[in-house]
């Protein structure tokens, strides 16, 4: 069910609320992956980067779908529902949801496994922002406080439950119910919380420095990118677990950990010129250094900063050459971008 709610504040206004109180929009963008057989754990821990089978009921972890060659096919929680105890589920963007299920289903040969895209099933909202427990807390829900974890509790005739997300720069979480609670929730919620547009989401997004698979993380003609290229933010930290045992892609993964041999790595940036588009090349004493993934003008307390996320060479990094696009310069700078700096945002 869809409500569309009006906007009440500006992007600067809701950016604020984002970093100094509270505020929630609608997951439309999120897509969920239901998984039941006697295979499933064994089955799915052998195709992403992190432990599937160390999961407890009602934890989660962060992973990287990859390919034979180690590159992302696709990123995704994994999650051990408490009252689904047959199951799995798999939470990952519904842009890359039927991608990533036909990357799975092939793998799927004598294994006692289905998959079953159960996004139309749930419904689910995001609240961010240091205010955001205490948003959820007047509602008389849980708040978890482990990473990727769930609670849940009844509310309005319906069980909510509600998982930790991760956050970098402030807290996160998402609620996820029956669709037919969707209208009060978002009622109780706008009350509390400022109204989220797509925009503001994305300039939190590159302030703490989380690359998005499609956008940042690539699989097309163009790049094919391998996890530990990631390392910003914590993503690959977050993704790869190194003594789980046998999963797709890992002799690559265990082959650029032992020989080290990368030769680029995900960055944040502060421009100082024109704002260029993504995908915007960069180079460093005229040679070709890197590309921009996402760039944003943000609103801060201090003024507009404009930040970008990208790839850039470690030499250049390293030897601390002056990068450059056409119409500015890029200077390197460490994500999440801290509060001092944000103008006491």
């Amino acid at each position: 069910m869809d409500t569309v709610l009006q906007t009440h504040a500006s992007i600067p206004q809701q950016l604020t609320a984002l970093l100094t109180g509270a505020a929630f929009c609608v997951l439309d963008s999120i897509g969920w992956i239901r998984v039941t057989g006697s295979d499933r754990v064994r089955w799915l821990n052998g195709m992403v980067t992190n432990s599937v089978q160390a999961l407890t009921p009602g934890h989660g972890c962060y992973n990287f779908a990859l390919n034979a060659q180690g590159r992302i096919r696709g990123i995704a929680n994994v999650f051990a529902p408490a009252g689904d105890p047959d199951a799995l589920l798999i939470e990952t963007s519904r842009s890359e949801l039927s991608g990533l299920m036909a990357h799975l289903d092939h793998f799927i040969i004598m294994d006692d496994v289905e998959l079953k895209d159960i996004t139309s099933d749930r419904f689910g909202v995001l609240i961010a922002g240091p205010g955001a427990a205490s948003a959820i807390e007047a509602l008389a829900l849980p708040t978890p406080s482990e990473l990727l974890s769930i609670e849940s509790a009844p509310w309005k005739g319906s069980e909510i439950a509600v998982i930790r997300a991760y956050g970098p720069l402030v807290d996160r979480f998402e609620l996820w119910t029956a669709a037919d609670v969707a209208e009060p929730l978002q009622g109780a919620l706008e009350a509390r919380c400022t109204w989220l547009e797509a925009e503001a989401l994305e300039s939190l997004r590159i302030l703490e420095g989380t690359p998005q698979y499609g956008t940042d993380i690539r699989d097309q003609d163009k790049a094919h990118d391998l996890p530990q290229e990631t390392a910003l933010a914590g993503t690959q930290s977050r993704a790869l677990h190194f003594s789980k045992g046998c999963y797709l892609g890992q002799e690559i993964v265990e082959r650029i950990r032992s020989r080290g041999s990368l030769h680029r790595t995900f960055a944040g940036f502060e421009l100082s010129g024109s704002l260029p588009p993504p995908g915007t090349a960069l180079h460093a004493e005229g040679k070709p250094a890197g590309e921009l993934t996402s760039v944003a003008a943000i609103p801060l307390k201090g003024g507009t900063v404009s930040l970008a996320l990208g790839y850039v060479r470690r030499e250049a990094l390293e030897r601390k050459q002056p990068l450059t696009y056409p119409g500015g310069t890029a200077m390197p700078v460490p994500l999440p971008y801290t509060a001092a700096r944000m103008g006491g945002n």
